[in-house]
């Protein structure tokens, strides 16, 4: 599994953030947990693999929006262990 971290400039309130997670949810078909913050310009969501990024960034691009960087790396669920 990875996180997916992206910079993202044009942001400017919750209407965008949630304009960009659905961006994300339709051009990343295993997204989950797609979350973004218009104050830190930045938006995150888990994959299976690592998603198109060129046609990502195009989909973003063609709303208004410009991701200035993307990075991902692997991530692995933390396990709870309630007893020990």
């Amino acid at each position: 599994m990875y996180k997916v971290t992206m910079k993202i400039d044009g942001m400017i309130c919750s209407m965008c953030e949630a304009h960009i997670n659905d961006i994300i949810r339709k051009n990343a078909a295993d997204a989950k947990k797609v979350t973004s913050s218009h104050s830190k310009g930045e938006s995150s969501f888990l994959c299976d693999s690592i998603p198109d990024v060129e046609s990502l960034k195009e989909a973003i691009r063609q709303t208004g929006y410009e991701v200035k960087d993307i990075r991902w790396e692997e991530y692995e669920k933390k396990k709870w262990n309630l007893f020990g």
